[in-house]
């Protein structure tokens, strides 16, 4: 399994030789509702070509997962799996093979990689986003996604998984608590799923953000932080820090035997 983290919450892994592109922003500036003087972020250089990808997959339907922009510069004949808001926007943009799933269903990418949408994180009082469980038809190897780090019990139906893209600090507001509950979601996960690994998410590498919003926000937490909780509970889970861009064999070890196709 390879990951390349693509700043704040955009991943491309590479699973039973597919290409999966995770809620990307690669192109132009990340804002919410136009409303600039609010919240803007931005790339200080560009990316490098991310290459062929055989899957986009969407968490959520807001502009920080399905960059309106960053679509929109994609081939429209890539599939699409997403929540139900996500794919919404994707048929909006003018993609042709688009998936919604709910929380407990299904898809599977050409026989070799399984995903599952799981309860992810609310957004008002009637819509419900996703976090997915993706497992490696061939190696046998799984991975835990959710960007906002909004996870139930049931969850651990799902254990063991290899590895988890989670947040692992909080960013929360005045009055209104975290937006993005990282530490001790985190440190659930590690309990529940038993991985190897967790992948920190949602935090910026290189981009840069402006805007009131950003003034507002309390960071809480950090991966070294949770790497000392970790071991201080016993967990044998490897906190590990990617660079932006930079292509990175995940250090797995063979757990169950590969699933049977």
């Amino acid at each position: 399994m390879f990951a390349t983290w693509l700043d704040t919450n955009s991943w491309l892994l590479e699973m039973a030789g597919q290409r999966l592109l995770v809620d990307p922003w690669l192109v132009g500036p990340l804002v919410f509702g136009n409303q600039e003087w609010l919240f803007k972020g931005e790339r200080p250089r560009p990316l490098p070509d991310i290459g062929p990808v055989d899957l986009i997959l969407l968490s959520q339907g807001l502009e920080d997962h399905a960059h309106p922009p960053t679509l929109k510069s994609l081939d429209k004949s890539i599939p699409v799996v997403g929540s139900a808001s996500a794919a919404k926007v994707a048929r909006a943009l003018g993609y042709t093979e688009v998936t919604a799933l709910a929380p407990g269903e299904t898809f599977v990418l050409k026989d070799l990689v399984e995903i599952k949408a799981v309860p992810g994180s609310p957004m008002g009082p009637t819509v419900l986003e996703n976090g997915y469980v993706l497992r490696d038809r061939i190696s046998g190897h799984s991975l835990f996604y959710e960007p906002h780090g909004y996870n139930q019990p049931a969850l651990q139906a799902e254990a063991p998984v290899d590895v988890v893209i989670t947040p692992v600090l909080d960013l929360a507001l005045p009055l209104i608590g975290p937006v993005i509950r990282g530490q001790k979601s985190a440190l659930d996960l590690a309990e529940w799923l038993q991985p190897q690994i967790i992948l920190p998410t949602a935090d910026a590498g290189e981009v840069q953000y402006q805007g009131l919003l950003l003034s507002l926000l309390k960071v809480i937490g950090s991966a070294t932080a949770m790497q000392a909780e970790l071991d201080q509970r016993g967990l044998k889970t490897q906190v590990l820090q990617l660079l932006v861009g930079s292509r990175t064999e995940l250090p797995l070890t063979s757990r169950p035997a590969p699933v049977t196709r």
